[in-house]
């Protein structure tokens, strides 16, 4: 006779080899070949030794405690963080419904069924009664029960075990795709804060020219009416100075477009922003220095984008192997227990009831229903790895795009301020020598647009200089880390 612990080990190997067989592929992660230096200038095609980590709170050495604020509150209300912190919700929930599967489930059930039967009688043609008593034609029956049954369809090949993998990769997918919303959004915020102070620079300097060429208006038309310049001159004065104003009405109003985008961009409403952005204007930020050597390979596997691509390829793998497990048998065990009573003409019966067994499901025919499952699968792992590369090779791109961008604005950066710097030498003497007479209103407004030109050429290298800065946080996934939040924290944001 068998001992317990035999019969035990008996069935524990069993349920191993029940549960321990899945079919279709074991999924690695594809090995991509990463750069060992930057096809960049110079300067900066090195080695890639160093890390991100400085990243994290790369912001605050902007030393703009404003920009700093708004970045956070973006995090905590912009619309794309939340609906993110919301698909992460949907996709555990995912991995909790896949996994439910591998266990089995039980339903409580319950009735108390009456009816009535009418069993014949009436009158004859005659009037006398038929062959039943009217008042003994019915019959009224009740039925009462209760049960429990039980299904459990046994893993053999591993359908659930991949179905569970494969939401479980996409569940940490859509946490990537969070971490990637808030880098998206801090370099969008930081982006468009950049811009309107870039606008500001420029209004402050329209603001100057526009005043100067007013008073200089006003200086010629003295002039020619007392006739000492041509009307001409006095036409071409007047002309320069509605130039001006017509330009810095356009500034302010491209300025309080800014201000709105930022407001929408950072869930802040807009007499609450205007008044933290009154505390510094027409300043950019400066972003202290990071070293363009230590920007890691390695850090654009973890890049939020390619992170969530390599998570979905996985699932596509788990895929297939739950499509082919579907093309092998499937055993059911099911059971039920219940107890009943049963009323009927005065009688009444009580009894239990039970029953258990097993049931197995062999494909025979589909029209090749299944195999085509299967190759659905490998072709949308095979999109998947193409996906994954090609984001891998986008962040190769957008790295070595920003290197270029901010060597080309800082090269070009002492060049523009040389060339401001020049034209604004040549426009005070030119001013002197209409103010004298030795020159004319021509040759002074050639000056001025040349100042003008110079002006904005210096804030545009500034400004492409700081927004390549931004792009390339972005492109080497802003150091994010494998933080997430916590299910109560994403719903209640969600629900804001």
């Amino acid at each position: 006779m068998m001992t317990r612990k035999f019969k035990l080990g008996v069935a524990t190997a069993a349920m191993t080899f029940i549960t321990g067989c899945a079919v279709g592929p074991t999924y690695s992660p594809p090995v991509l070949p990463l750069p060992q230096t930057w096809i960049a200038p110079a300067q900066f095609a090195t080695a890639h030794d160093g890390d991100t980590a400085k990243l994290k709170h790369w912001w605050a050495s902007w030393g703009d405690p404003v920009l700093v604020e708004l970045i956070d509150n973006a995090q905590k209300e912009n619309s794309t963080v939340l609906i993110a912190a919301a698909r992460i919700d949907a996709a555990r929930a995912t991995v909790t419904s896949a996994g439910s599967s591998f266990w089995p489930s039980a339903d409580a059930k319950a009735g108390d069924n009456r009816s009535r039967s009418n069993q014949g009688g009436g009158n004859n043609p005659d009037g006398s009664s038929g062959g039943f008593n009217t008042s003994n034609g019915t019959s009224t029956s009740r039925n009462r029960s209760a049960s429990i049954d039980a299904l459990w369809e046994l893993d053999l090949f591993g359908s659930v075990r991949r179905n569970k993998e494969a939401a479980r990769a996409r569940a940490d997918a859509r946490t990537i795709d969070w971490h990637d919303a808030r880098v998206s959004v801090a370099a969008e915020v930081a982006t468009s804060y950049v811009s309107l102070r870039a606008c500001e620079i420029l209004l402050v300097g329209y603001e100057r020219d526009a005043k100067s060429r007013a008073e200089t208006a006003r200086l010629t038309d003295l002039k020619a009416k007392a006739g000492f310049t041509a009307p001409a001159e006095a036409a071409l004065s007047n002309a320069s100075a509605s130039e001006a104003a017509a330009r810095l009405t356009q500034q302010r109003a491209d300025c309080d477009v800014e201000v709105k985008a930022l407001s929408l961009i950072t869930v802040t409403p807009e007499p609450q922003l205007r008044a933290k952005l009154a505390t510094k204007t027409a300043v950019f930020p400066i972003p202290a220095d990071w070293p363009l050597e230590r920007v890691p390979a390695v850090a654009l596997a973890q890049r939020p984008d390619v992170a969530s691509a390599e998570r979905e390829l996985a699932a596509a793998s788990a895929e297939i192997g739950a499509a082919e497990a579907d093309r092998y048998p499937r055993i059911t065990l099911t059971g039920s227990i219940g107890y009943g009573i049963t009323s009927f003409g005065g009688t009444e019966d009580r009894g239990r009831t039970w029953s258990y067994g097993p049931s197995i499901s062999l494909p025979i025919f589909d029209a090749g229903r299944r195999a085509a499952n299967v190759d659905a699968a490998k072709a949308r792992y095979a999109q998947a790895l193409a996906t994954y590369k090609g984001r891998t090779a986008r962040a190769i791109r957008e790295v070595e795009e920003s290197l270029v961008r901010i060597a080309s604005a800082t090269n070009r950066d002492a060049d523009s301020k040389a060339a401001l710097k020049g034209y604004e030498t040549f426009l005070l003497a030119a001013d002197a020598r209409v103010r004298v007479g030795a020159s004319n209103q021509v040759e002074l407004e050639e000056a001025r647009r040349a100042v003008v030109a110079a002006q904005g050429a210096v804030v545009s290298v500034e400004r492409e200089r700081l927004t390549s800065w931004i792009t390339l946080y972005k492109s080497v996934g802003g150091a994010w880390t494998d933080a997430s939040p916590g299910k109560s924290e994403s719903l209640t944001k969600a629900s804001r």
